[in-house]
């Protein structure tokens, strides 16, 4: 195994703080705007290791150009995949060490949409003990960066102890848990206890996930759940200053200005890296940054039309 980077963060004796994976958000311009207010981990977009295995001779792999980084501006930098054959896993770890070279591959045993669970992936995979394992088996036997897991605190019959302690033995360096059940989706209370317990079953970097949208939770996750960082998800849409909050330990308030100007610089990136398709892909960031400011709801209605930069420019400049 290359060099442990999960050990690295630790050993600093600060909270590790990750930006964690969402589907259609975590591209490699938010990434790197994530990074710029102090993001320690960044997590790719999801993506499906049985299309890296079908496509390998493909001459332009769409998977492959989805979780291309910048390695200067994305440290570190982790690709996620989802699945559930080991054999695709196998051959998709393969395929990310050799060609993209991040700093670490996580397997994604969290994800609570429908259409990933019918496929036995995500947390349809974390139900099935032994193809779990198998799973991680495969990756950890075609790769040398460090390998990490996100879980849930239960899907279906298997908790996450029950799912801990059937992988106990795999050199898995870090473990992300969703404080939630599958059955609560994105809602209700995260079960903060649950991940402190945790510890007794494993003994690499531990990350608090789940319900984090503030400073106030942030503190609390960390004092209850005792982890080595917390992953961040929804709580930096539109807000991924919240990192920074967290490391000075203080709140931030933006006033608009600086909030669009903050929308504007992850917009020009975005259109940098992805022309105008980016910019379309971009809108649902956009109506995030405005949410709560004052004309909101007429703001979203523009920005959610918006082609390109100057379309963007105009609609803050005219405010």
């Amino acid at each position: 195994m290359t060099k442990n980077f999960w050990l690295k963060l630790k050993a600093r004796r600060q909270p590790i703080l990750a930006l964690a994976p969402l589907a259609g958000f975590t591209d490699s311009a938010f990434r790197q705007i994530c990074r710029s207010f102090g993001a320690d981990v960044l997590y790719s977009e999801m993506a499906s290791a049985t299309a890296l295995y079908y496509n390998q001779k493909t001459k332009k792999n769409a998977t492959l150009e989805l979780l291309k980084s910048s390695r200067l501006k994305e440290k570190y930098y982790v690709v996620q995949l989802f699945g559930s054959n080991p054999e695709h896993f196998a051959m998709a770890t393969q395929i990310i060490t050799k060609k993209l070279k991040p700093d670490g591959i996580d397997i994604n045993f969290g994800c609570p949409v429908p259409k990933i669970i019918k496929q036995g992936a995500g947390s349809g995979l974390m139900k099935n003990l032994k193809q779990s394992r198998a799973v991680i088996e495969a990756v950890l036997a075609n790769t040398n960066l460090p390998v990490s897991i996100k879980i849930r605190a239960a899907a279906g019959e298997v908790g996450a102890l029950k799912f801990i302690k059937n992988i106990a033995g795999l050199p898995i360096a870090a473990l992300m848990i969703h404080a939630r059940t599958l059955k609560q989706g994105f809602a209700g209370a995260p079960d903060w206890a649950l991940v402190k317990e945790a510890r007794q079953y494993f003994s690499g970097v531990i990350l608090a996930n789940g319900g984090i949208n503030n400073l106030v939770e942030a503190k609390k996750a960390l004092s209850e759940t005792k982890a080595d960082g917390l992953g961040l998800a929804r709580g930096v849409l539109g807000r991924p200053w919240l990192f920074k909050e967290i490391k000075a330990n203080r709140l931030i308030n933006l006033k608009p200005k600086q909030i669009y100007a903050i929308a504007l610089r992850h917009a020009a990136l975005t259109q940098k890296l992805k022309g105008k398709t980016g910019i379309i892909e971009l809108r649902k960031h956009l109506v995030w940054y405005v949410q709560g400011l004052s004309g909101a709801s007429q703001l979203r209605a523009a920005l959610v039309k918006v082609n390109n930069l100057k379309d963007i420019k105009n609609i803050f400049s005219s405010i």
